[in-house]
């Protein structure tokens, strides 16, 4: 409206778009323990494989290689693929449907992910927690189910994010074709970010085998009590000392699959004051006794390789 009259004939502006990603075959995070393998497959849809922790060895038709934590690659419809890892290692994994011409700028290639690009994976996988049942971590869940009551728009922003982390690496390509040297395909960029709030995320995933405590941390940093909580709180939605200890609990986990220590070392390793005290902290945390979860990880992992036979 303008001056109260109507405005008629407004012209439209249409916006482009690339491509569409509508459908999804697997939203997997998998905790994979040591000497995991598979025997290979091959599909006729993408799949992106994101290393959030350890080391994967990748065999593919046209290329052998090793991505570590941070690395992504895509397996593009029809390329034979299977992977082994040698430590106990986190994966992400997303396989859908789509026939965009400009998908083939990405064949064989391997990204060291930027912050902002972790971010939109960060902000994707909390989606698929969301959106998602059987839960994302179930290993070797073959199909995709809805969660009753997911919050409300869960399954769009998971396109939207997967989309945007496309345009992204298509992005980064072209930059490497037009020759700038500024983003290179490969980056070594610290995995905690930078900053204050990065090196104390550092320090304390550095020192998961002591005690540290709230004050010892802001007294490392001269930083007061208030500001670290703060900081905390807005950058990953948990108090400071509930991160550290979530830190510990998660190298529990990687210990537990790399069967390389007693309950009791692993206790003692971590800091914590007596197994007993160990056990009922994790299982606070996971909603299982480390037993429980090694059980549960390692039965899964049997049942699939006895399927695979």
């Amino acid at each position: 409206m303008a001056n109260g009259s109507e405005i008629r004939g407004r012209r439209q502006y249409a916006l482009q778009r690339e491509f569409c990603i509508d459908k999804l075959y697997t939203f997997h995070y998998y905790e994979l323990s040591k000497s995991f393998y598979t025997k290979g497959e091959k599909h006729d849809f993408w799949e992106l494989v994101y290393v959030d922790k350890g080391k994967l060895e990748v065999f593919t038709d046209d290329r052998h290689f090793v991505m570590t934590q941070g690395d992504m690659t895509l397996y593009h419809p029809n390329l034979h693929h299977k992977v082994s890892v040698e430590q106990a290692t986190n994966l992400m994994i997303v396989s859908f449907d789509m026939t965009a011409t400009c998908m083939s700028a990405l064949v064989n290639q391997t990204f060291r992910l930027t912050r902002e690009e972790r971010f939109i994976l960060t902000e994707m996988l909390k989606e698929g927690y969301e959106a998602f049942d059987p839960p994302i971590t179930t290993l070797f869940q073959m199909y995709l189910g809805k969660r009753g009551q997911s919050a409300f728009g869960c399954e769009h922003l998971i396109m939207t994010y997967l989309e945007m982390m496309i345009i992204k690496l298509l992005r980064r390509v072209q930059s490497i074709e037009a020759g700038a040297d500024s983003i290179p395909l490969i980056m070594n960029m610290n995995p905690t970010g930078q900053g204050l709030l990065g090196n104390i995320k550092s320090y304390m995933k550095s020192n998961v085998s002591e005690n540290l405590s709230l004050d010892s941390i802001s007294e490392k940093f001269y930083i007061s009590k208030t500001r670290l909580k703060t900081l905390f709180k807005e950058d990953v939605g948990i108090g400071v000392m509930q991160y550290y200890n979530h830190l510990k609990i998660e190298e529990a986990k990687t210990m537990i699959r790399e069967e390389a220590y007693t309950y009791t070392e692993i206790a003692e390793r971590l800091g914590y004051s007596s197994s007993h005290y160990f056990f009922n902290t994790f299982k606070k945390a996971t909603g299982m006794t480390p037993t429980e979860y090694a059980q549960t990880v390692h039965s899964k992992i049997r049942r699939h390789a006895e399927a695979v036979k």
